[in-house]
Formats: C-alpha cells, sequence, structure tokens
C-alpha cells in the first residue's frame, strides 16, 4: 500500500504476487501438517481483506487521486477520490458472505477477491507502463468510478463462477477451466499486463455461458 501511494507500482505489483501466492499455500499447508481451526479461518479472511480489499482499494483512490489532482494531487484533500475505497466495502461483504455460504465449493457465487484485484492489479499495471498509450483513458475518474463499482457488484452478485479445483487432469470434466488457461496465457503473450484484467473478463464471460449451459441441462 504504501508502494502504491508513492507510485511504485512495479514493487507493489510483486508484493501482490506474493500476497497470492501466500493465500494458495496457507491451505496447502494446513492440510499437510493435519491442521486446521476456526482462529485460522478468521484470520485467513482478514489478510484476504488486505491483500484484496484495502490493497485494490488503495490502487483505486491513488490512481483517481492522480487523475483529478494530478501530480499535485497531496496538495488537496482527495475526496474525490475516496470513491475508490468503495471496492473495499464490498471485498469485506463479499468475504463476510463467502465465509457463511455453504454453496461456495465446487463453484463460487460472484467473483471471488482475487479476481476482482488481478483487474485492478492488471489496469494499475497497464497505467504504470502506458500500455499502447491508454494511461490517460485508465487514469479518468469515470473510468475508474465504473471499475469499482462493476467490479464491486461482481463480487457480491449471486450468479455462478466456476472454481479452479481439478477434479482429474483430464479434459473431459475441465473444459472450461483448460480453455481459459490457454486464452489466457495468449491474452497475456499479446497484452502483457492488461491481459491480466482481460482474463478477468474472459473468466466472467466463460462461467456465464457455462452457467446458462447447465441451467438449460438441468431445466
Amino acid at each position: 500500500m504504501v508502494s502504491i501511494l508513492y507510485g511504485w507500482y512495479g514493487m507493489a505489483f510483486i508484493a501482490f504476487i506474493l500476497g497470492l501466492l501466500f493465500d494458495f499455500c496457507d491451505g496447502l499447508v494446513a492440510r499437510a501438517l493435519g491442521v486446521s481451526s476456526e482462529m485460522g479461518k478468521q484470520l485467513d479472511s482478514l489478510a484476504d481483506m488486505v491483500s484484496f480489499g484495502v490493497v485494490p482499494g488503495t490502487i483505486l483512490f491513488s490512481m483517481l487521486s492522480r487523475g483529478v489532482y494530478g501530480e499535485a494531487w497531496d496538495e488537496y484533500f482527495p475526496y474525490k477520490a475516496l470513491p475508490g475505497f468503495i471496492f473495499t466495502g464490498f471485498a469485506a461483504y463479499r468475504l463476510g458472505k463467502f465465509n457463511l455460504d455453504e454453496r461456495q465449493g465446487d463453484e463460487f457465487r460472484g467473483l471471488a477477491t482475487p479476481g476482482s484485484t488481478i483487474f485492478v492489479m492488471g489496469i494499475m499495471m497497464a497505467y504504470h507502463q502506458n500500455f499502447w498509450g491508454l494511461a490517460k483513458y485508465f487514469e479518468n475518474p469515470l473510468f475508474l468510478y465504473a471499475v469499482t463499482l462493476i467490479m464491486g457488484l461482481a463480487m457480491v452478485g449471486e450468479f455462478r463462477m466456476f472454481s479452479f479445483k481439478f477434479k482429474s487432469p483430464g479434459w473431459k470434466g475441465n473444459e472450461i477451466r483448460y480453455s481459459f488457461m490457454i486464452i489466457g496465457i495468449i491474452f497475456l503473450f499479446l497484452f502483457q499486463y492488461l491481459g491480466l484484467s482481460l482474463g478477468v473478463i474472459l473468466y466472467l464471460l466463460l462461467s456465464f455461458i457455462f452457467t446458462n449451459k447447465s441451467n438449460e441441462i438441468q431445466s
């Protein structure tokens, strides 16, 4: 968060990747050691709240500040940038809802907080690199307000999202997962950091298609 506020986006990205790694490994370590506790569950959510709630809110706040006030944004009270932290409120609600919702096992309900944070992080890095000269559009307040609202609503929505839990290594039953991975790698190769954000959009689209297909089969 300090790196973000100082505009050291490259360092912030590295810290975020480490946060993702730790979030992935904590469950693996707990299962390997055969330990679990209610305290661990709560600490996991609190850590997620920082990595995938406060951090992306700070990114949106920082980018909004620069978009509205320019380099001298710290000379003003950045009230026009404060709505970026609405994202943090959505993330808090999402994490609390996830802890209470027993339906979220093999699939999610709504976009998981790491996914929404990856979208914001991709925008931040594409802005930092001025990818294809898009920085001036990425720091536009209307665009960032829209990102805050759309990603926030995606986190708390009731639509079904596929998870990345592979029950078997084969293609059958994992078509949507392998398709996402293949297209996602192509996005990263073609669009670099912006490919992260495009990958999240792809994830949302594939999940909607998958859900509709499942609902048709069930009906």
